[in-house]
């Protein structure tokens, strides 16, 4: 029997970091950070309660492991080989006990766990995660404390400095007290914004008050190259630093060599995205901090208009790569978020199928199709599918259309009645409203107002 070897212990010393951020630490984002140099990637925040509630799924056809909320199919958190042993998963939490089981549930997917003591943000606040650890020591030393005493991977935590510098020292030391492996420490307050100056007098002085590594943080406002990092950890006698909204607009920031033109760092973004098919949204998000300004050039506002991944590559030369890699995936087995089922749907469907029946009673005799509605691919509302299809019916001299709506938690599906037939979209949908304009356009593409091909392309129809 071969004996597996012990994970090696993340080191937290002269390392430059990927700094968790919301909406941009996701997988795509990180294999990136790691490809152009950073030593570490850190995961955006991720709340305990959502990790918990979590199913942990391995996708053969990514190659990722990923945790899923059973309720709609999202994906909450999403890695791979490539990066297991640099990745720091950041969860936000206030209660020790959640955070442990939260702790047990990820530690053989990552190699370090970080606490957000530091965000100031509402959401955080009145959850008493974040920065309203900062108000209550005690709590925060007993999270760690526990986290620290049992799990196999380092723990560290993520704060920011206080209004008085020997408050600053004082929490500090009793975190590292704990047993964590490192402090990552922006260099504001809790009140303090991006467009204040960060305080590296105040990290320096922390760091000579202790003995574990202090990563710093807050130095995007002066960091426009690479070298610029390492002079912002020489202010701040800091061992590691880890770089947010700098590598955010550009992420390049971490190559020696210099910074890669924005275009080839957006296509070689998208390339990620569609290999370990990201969410649209998420993806569109990232872009538009690399455009900054250029989003008001003609190419950027197409851009804005862009509501699929597909899409949005169209525009960086990418449609057919994408077309042909989730073409691929749909192959291997991939399950996005058009074959999601809620928990309800898919039992009953399970237990039909079983007895060699239609997919559910009231589906049977339903056109189906799978066109899921996206909204941006109409130019206003007179061309949604409804009000197209309740148009058409009048001309004809039809009965207007009908709806019916089926709800499984929180996910949404809807029957067309037109023309004593009935449409269906196999797409699950995340309302009422987008349910039944799924509906309406399975009608149109049936009785022949609508073609495939275009359809396909603009990422309408699946199957």
């Amino acid at each position: 029997m071969t004996i597996p070897k012990p994970r090696q212990k993340l080191d937290y010393r002269n390392k430059l970091m990927l700094a968790p951020m919301v909406r941009v630490g996701t997988l795509p984002m990180r294999l990136l950070a790691l490809e152009m140099g950073a030593d570490i990637v850190y995961t955006e925040e991720l709340v305990d309660l959502k990790l918990i509630k979590s199913i942990r799924r391995h996708n053969p056809a990514l190659g990722t492991v990923d945790f899923v909320d059973p309720s709609d199919g999202t994906v909450v958190f999403r890695t791979c080989a490539l990066e297991t042993s640099r990745l720091v998963l950041q969860m936000g939490t206030s209660d020790a006990t959640r955070a442990l089981a939260v702790g047990k549930l990820l530690q053989q997917d990552i190699s370090g766990l970080d606490i957000n003591m530091g965000c100031p943000k509402e959401f955080s606040i009145k959850g008493g995660m974040g920065a309203a650890l900062l108000a209550d020591p005690d709590k925060a030393a007993l999270i760690l404390r526990t986290l620290c005493s049992n799990l196999d991977i380092p723990v560290t935590c993520k704060i920011r400095i206080l209004p008085d510098l020997d408050d600053t020292i004082s929490l500090v030391q009793k975190l590292a007290d704990t047993g964590i492996a490192a402090i990552g420490i922006h260099a504001r307050t809790r009140d303090e914004r991006p467009q204040h100056p960060p305080h590296p007098d105040v990290l320096r002085a922390v760091a000579k008050a202790v003995s574990i590594p202090i990563i710093a943080n807050g130095g995007s406002r002066n960091v426009q190259k690479y070298e610029d990092i390492l002079k912002f950890q020489l202010e701040c006698g800091a061992d590691s630093v880890m770089v947010a909204r700098a590598a955010q607009i550009n992420v390049s920031i971490f190559r020696r060599d210099g910074l890669l033109p924005m275009d080839e760092l957006i296509e070689r973004y998208l390339r990620l995205c569609v290999d370990y098919d990201n969410a649209p949204h998420n993806a569109k998000y990232c872009v538009q901090n690399m455009l900054k300004e250029l989003q008001e050039t003609p190419r950027g506002k197409r851009f804005l208009q862009c509501q699929t991944l597909q899409q949005i590559c169209e525009i960086w030369h990418l449609g057919d790569y994408c077309r042909r890699k989730q073409k691929e995936l749909r192959t291997l087995g991939n399950s996005g978020r058009a074959e999601v089922e809620p928990p309800e749907a898919q039992a009953k469907r399970q237990k039909l199928e079983e007895a060699a029946t239609a997919i559910t009673d009231e589906y049977e005799g339903v056109i189906c199709r799978s066109m899921p509605f996206l909204r941006s691919t109409y130019a206003s509302d007179n061309h949604l599918p409804k009000t197209v299809l309740y148009v058409y019916a009048g001309k004809m001299g039809k009965s207007p259309p009908a709806y019916e709506t089926q709800q499984c938690d929180k996910l949404f599906r809807a029957i067309c009645s037109y023309d004593d037939q009935r449409y269906s979209s196999t797409f699950w949908e995340k309302n009422k409203k987008q349910a039944e304009q799924g509906a309406a356009l399975v009608a149109l593409l049936h009785i022949g107002q609508l073609q495939e091909e275009p359809l396909r392309e603009n990422g309408s129809l699946i199957n």
